[in-house]
């Protein structure tokens, strides 16, 4: 505390955070990306910069939002999810990208770092070339090479389930069949969530290939055959999917076969022991009652009962061996 009439520093003023954006500018287009999850300060600045609808920057806000695209006069605004890999979980989760496009300008705004619209960024920022390749033909091109790389970034993804399926399969005939079980449910529920990313793209991949928008128009051709590949690029992992999905029924029906046929053969096993066991057990039980039995009190007796149930359990024996039930 300080004395009286002591001079006392005033404690600086907290300096004010600025938007967090990232702009390229190129052959008079704006790519502007947003790497983090925006905050309202960067809502009002892309509220300020580009006059966008309140509710489109509510669902930015949101960040639990379906895919859809929402078309205005003079822009786009277009929600997709991407499957990523959570590292703290261990499964795949959607990543949500939301996009505003306009006639010279398109927004990228993903909820989590997205890999392929962060290298794609970093390179058109860092090569002149590939950046006048991609803004020249105007920002509906930009927005489709953005949805096509992140598109082919889920294929190595398909290709690591694939990978995981084939282990699996080979775990299951190599006697591993009971700790597989997990393993199944795991590429089982990754399948699942796979599915559940890529299902509800398939409107909204229409919608952007029909929309009627005249930046949607590059300098060269149209930009409809360009986002009919994406289109293909979907179904292709759709396919990709619904084989996976089937593949890993198949195994999950063929480990339990397994794991039913080994049960199968111990029981058959053990069944097989107690019914070699039980005349054996018939007997000494007899010889073993506390009443006059044949031989009683003879020694040379109790040698002809072991030495017949000797013979009695190599017969038993040879004969299930020879039915095939041992």
């Amino acid at each position: 505390m300080a004395r009286a009439g002591q001079l006392v520093d005033p404690a600086p003023e907290p300096k004010e955070r600025k938007p967090n954006v990232e702009t390229i500018t190129a052959e008079g287009l704006r790519w502007v990306n947003i790497f983090e999850s925006p905050s309202p300060l960067e809502c009002a600045w892309l509220e300020e910069q580009f006059g966008f609808h309140p509710l489109d920057l509510e669902d930015v806000l949101s960040r639990n939002q379906r895919p859809k695209i929402d078309e205005y006069p003079d822009y786009l605004f277009i929600v997709l999810h991407f499957p990523v890999f959570d590292r703290a979980v261990g499964r795949l989760n959607a990543g949500e990208l939301d996009i505003f496009v306009g006639q010279n300008y398109l927004v990228t705004i993903p909820n989590q770092p997205l890999q392929p619209v962060q290298y794609l960024f970093e390179r058109c920022r860092q090569k002149e070339e590939l950046r006048e390749q991609h803004f020249s033909k105007g920002s509906g091109y930009l927005l489709y090479r953005i949805v096509d790389d992140s598109f082919d970034y889920c294929f190595p993804m398909l290709r690591k389930i694939g990978n995981k399926l084939d282990a699996v399969e080979d775990e299951i005939f190599s006697g591993r069949s009971e700790e597989v079980v997990r393993d199944i449910s795991n590429v089982k529920q990754e399948i699942i969530n796979f599915r559940k990313v890529v299902r509800p793209q398939r409107p909204v991949l229409r919608d952007l290939e029909n929309a009627n928008q005249p930046f949607l128009a590059p300098t060269e051709g149209d930009l409809e055959v360009y986002f009919d590949d994406i289109g293909d690029a979907h179904e292709r992992i759709w396919d990709m999917l619904e084989n996976y999905k089937e593949v890993v029924e198949a195994l999950e029906d063929t480990n339990e076969s397994v794991i039913s046929h080994r049960v199968n053969d111990i029981l058959r096993f053990l069944t097989a022991i107690s019914v070699i066991v039980l005349p054996l057990t018939l007997i000494a039980s007899i010889w073993g009652m506390n009443v006059g039995v044949p031989g009683e009190g003879d020694s040379e007796d109790f040698y002809v009962v072991v030495g017949a149930m000797f013979v009695l359990l190599v017969g038993m024996v040879a004969f299930f061996r020879r039915r095939g039930w041992l």
